[in-house]
């Protein structure tokens, strides 16, 4: 594929928030040609009627999602609830079809781990061991000749960006890792819930899923490859009462003797040459405002005291570096196309 190439890139699932992120920046994307934009439940309906925001910018209408009219994209994504992608791949991928799937279903390699966390059996074991995990950042060029890409998480990209450049250099204890992250509303996706209605969420902060997230073992195995040994992490998110946006409080305890002029170094040097990682100065206090509707993570590095306690800060706007615009960061990276075409957004201010 030429740099200057045009590709036809289909959507399965374009209805839900993801979905919707995604027509946003591909629509601007100058190297991409919609194609295919599938809804069972919307079948025939304009996209621009759905959503109005995308007036004069999509002119297709949603369409039930087949194999064969998907086979004619060069690239497709999964915008779709878990367990759903699994069941169309081994048929789309045998059309030479690349896919970025925004879904869990490929991000965790252990299939009984998969399982005992998404309560479903994985029907397509075999290709876990092929998909490559989509954290650009981490696996650039593995993601370069993919055919199969497992966008992130949200809470997964946030966190694993904020402790990597610790763990890749073995400066603080594995096993005693926290995670304290918080998320706006539309992590939940557009479904009816009553937990994420309006009157439910404002004015009011919650944890949830103490016990145990879902993203827990993917952010696990995540860590535990960039520390080259296993990974321990107490992870707890919330609810925050907005609609975008999250914040990670990660602390980890040093295991040696590093100045916070030090650590802050270390960052800038492993986040220099990435487009869209930014150290911020000593002592800044990321706001999750300042990556609304960009593809930006913010990383501010703190140690408290100057103890032995290292404070990172991570916000990210959760459906875009946290699903759609990282995923199209993907789908750049695996055409040769510029990495920030398509997502290279400024922050909304207010």
């Amino acid at each position: 594929m030429k740099n200057g190439s045009v590709i036809k890139v289909g959507i399965v699932g374009g209805t839900g928030y993801t979905g919707v992120e995604l027509l946003r920046s591909l629509a601007k994307h100058p190297q991409v040609e919609l194609s295919v934009i599938t809804s069972r439940a919307e079948e025939g309906v304009k996209v621009a009627d759905l959503y109005p925001s995308l007036r004069g910018h999509i002119d297709l209408a949603f369409t039930v999602p087949d194999v064969k009219v998907l086979g004619y994209c060069d690239l497709v994504f999964f915008a779709t609830p878990h367990a759903v992608a699994m069941n169309m791949m081994v048929e789309l991928l045998a059309q030479g079809v690349r896919v970025v799937d925004l879904s869990a279903d490929f991000r965790i390699k252990d299939a009984q781990l998969w399982s005992d966390w998404y309560s479903v059996p994985h029907v397509c074991p075999e290709l876990l061991a092929d998909a490559v995990y989509g954290l650009p950042e981490v696996n650039r060029d593995k993601i370069k000749s993919a055919r199969l890409v497992a966008a992130p998480g949200c809470y997964p990209t946030a966190v694993q960006l904020g402790f990597m450049p610790l763990l890749e250099n073995a400066l603080v204890d594995n096993a005693s890792l926290i995670a304290n992250a918080a998320s706006g509303a539309s992590g939940a996706g557009r479904q009816a819930n009553i937990d994420t209605l309006f009157s439910e969420v404002s004015d009011s902060y919650k944890a949830y899923a103490a016990a145990g997230h879902r993203h827990l073992p993917e952010i696990e195995q995540g860590l535990s490859l960039a520390a080259g040994q296993p990974v321990a992490l107490t992870f707890v998110p919330h609810l925050l009462p907005m609609t975008r946006g999250i914040h990670a409080t990660l602390y980890a305890s040093m295991k040696t003797d590093m100045s916070l002029d030090e650590l802050q170094r270390l960052f800038e040097a492993r986040y220099q040459e990435e487009p869209f990682v930014d150290v911020l100065p000593s002592g800044s206090h990321p706001q999750t405002r300042s990556v609304k509707a960009s593809n930006i993570c913010r990383i501010a590095v703190h140690k408290p005291q100057d103890r032995n306690t290292v404070v990172i800060l991570s916000v990210i706007d959760n459906l875009v570096k946290g699903a759609s615009g990282q995923a199209i960061q993907n789908m750049n990276i695996m055409f040769g196309f510029d990495e920030s075409a398509g997502i290279d957004h400024i922050a909304l201010m207010p």
